[in-house]
């Protein structure tokens, strides 16, 4: 440990007071002047947007290894009033869980990844800090006939990704991983160790979507696995606007929410150069639980538009349908699922609206029109229906069920470094956000909370109102946001874990508005 100043040693001190001697903090403890603190910092900052100098850095990181090191975080944090960053996986597309405005210090999870499977019981318990692939990985060790409905992206965090909400290419047949959660352990402001039984059922609800980080920190989940079938089929058919692109997205709106819901077909629409020419190309990937005879007599009854052929049909384990959707060549060892820094990371943004109502031919072209001339944003539609519409919007905080054809995500990538490419690619992706205004979900418009959005609105620096968090809030929640700000005043009154998109307290927002009188 390098020398402390007295601050720094009188916080090292409130936190070794607050844990477990035979488990030290201070062996997990990262301040500025240690030699590895920029390496943990940087090491799960997905976002290169936030690599930059003039991002504010967290104060010191815990990486705790104990229950106890959490603790201590969060009372040594209220003593000496600062905020607290949660970190699982870092793929937080606006960097909320590692960047603060104001003094705060990061407690980064990375270290408590165990996942314990008991196939048995059909449950597995997971720690917040495990990514979705050693998940994955861990299930298939055990047993080839189960699964997880979460994220295609094996690095994603557990923690952050099951608290949001959590969805994948099982959605439509078992729906989201929040539908698939049956207890979870956190530590709330007071410092207390909580189970489903001792946080009671409304925060429960609340952590199920709502986003973990306004509620506690979660220290592990208890997930009920689901079946899947030996045998999966995947399918990846490009055409573009030249091989009649346009017409199959059409037909793809009109069937991709009705059609068997063993099979979800997910579209990446993205501007490309042919010939000299720029173009859309629509790529259709999909995911059939069942074998690939079945899959293509379903398709030529119902999607007969993509042409499917069984060549462009792929059997295989689900295991290995995870590696295929995550763009591994097939053959590829499901050890990749362990490695956490599997791609080189980018510069980006995200977006997401709701479809309620499919968009005519006509509106189409439009889109391809507006996206061949920003030439950057790529556009991924994800279809709904199945059990998605089976379960209530108000189940859990997650409302965005029945009467949603299909979830669109705007991404933006780049490699430019500087503030210019920052702004410059911004404009583009909200452009075309803007352009789409007219067919997507209206009063609110929706958004889907794990891709967090920071434009939507955030919360004023220190005074989080009911009525400024509700513009954002809605658009994420709809009417579960008002059910939300209960838990919140409930669980934590005095606001202790909030951050820029965080569920506000009326109690500290009208005790905030007294001492302003």
């Amino acid at each position: 440990m390098a020398t402390l100043d007295p601050i720094q040693e009188a916080f090292l001190q409130c936190l070794s007071t607050h844990s477990l001697t035979s488990t030290p903090i201070s062996e997990v403890t990262y301040f500025p002047n240690n030699p590895n603190y920029l390496s943990v910092l940087n090491s799960y900052i997905r976002n290169l947007v936030f690599t930059s100098p003039t991002t504010p850095k967290p104060l010191f990181i815990v990486t705790p290894t104990h229950v106890s090191h959490i603790r201590a975080s969060i009372i040594c944090s209220k003593i000496h009033g600062l905020e607290v960053r949660i970190r699982s996986g870092g793929h937080d597309y606006d960097g909320l869980s590692y960047v603060s405005a104001v003094p705060f210090i990061m407690v980064d999870l990375f270290n408590m990844r165990s996942v314990s499977v008991d196939i048995e019981d059909e449950s597995a318990w997971v720690e917040s800090g495990a990514t979705l692939g050693e998940v994955y990985y861990r299930i298939a060790e055990k047993s080839k006939t189960y699964g997880y409905p979460a994220g295609v992206c094996p690095t994603v965090g557990v923690g952050g990704h099951l608290s949001g909400g959590g969805y994948g290419n099982l959605m439509r047949k078992h729906g989201l991983s929040v539908d698939n959660i049956v207890d979870a352990v956190l530590v709330d402001a007071n410092g207390n160790v909580l189970d489903r039984e001792a946080m009671g059922e409304d925060l429960f609800w609340a952590i199920r979507g709502g986003g973990g980080a306004s509620f506690g920190i979660i220290v592990s989940w208890k997930i009920k696995l689901v079946q899947v079938p030996e045998v999966v089929t995947v399918f990846r058919v490009e055409r573009t606007l030249e091989e009649g692109a346009s017409d199959i997205v059409y037909q793809w709106q009109h069937v991709a929410d009705k059609i068997d819901e063993d099979l979800f077909i997910r579209v990446v629409l993205n501007p490309v150069t042919r010939k000299g020419q720029v173009t859309i190309k629509a790529k259709f990937n999909a995911l059939f639980l069942g074998n690939a005879q079945r899959l293509v007599s379903l398709m030529d009854e119902q999607f007969p538009g993509l042409g499917l052929v069984s060549t462009d049909c792929k059997e295989m384990s689900w295991i290995e349908s995870v590696l295929f959707w995550s763009n591994y060549q097939i053959g590829t060892s499901t050890d990749v699922l362990l490695e956490r820094h599997s791609t080189k990371e980018k510069y980006l943004k995200r977006k997401s609206d709701y479809v309620q109502e499919p968009i005519s031919k006509t509106d189409l072209e439009g889109i391809w029109k507006k996206m061949i001339q920003l030439r950057k944003p790529v556009l991924t539609l994800n279809p709904y229906g199945g059990k998605m519409s089976e379960i209530s919007e108000l189940d859990t905080p997650f409302p965005h069920r029945a009467g949603n054809i299909y979830k669109i995500q705007y991404a933006a990538s780049w490699k430019e470094e500087g503030a210019e490419a920052v702004d410059h690619n911004l404009d583009l992706i909200r452009k075309l956000y803007d352009y789409m205004t007219p067919f997507v979900s209206k009063s609110p418009r929706c958004s889907y909370l794990n891709y967090r959005d920071i434009d939507l609105g955030i919360n004023e620096i220190g005074n989080a109102s009911y009525e400024q968090a509700s513009g954002w809030g809605t658009k994420y929640f709809k009417g579960n946001f008002d059910r939300l700000v209960q838990v919140k005043t409930m669980v934590d009154p005095g606001n202790f874990f909030r951050y820029e998109q965080s569920i506000p307290s009326l109690e500290a927002s009208s005790s905030k508005n007294r001492m302003s009188e």
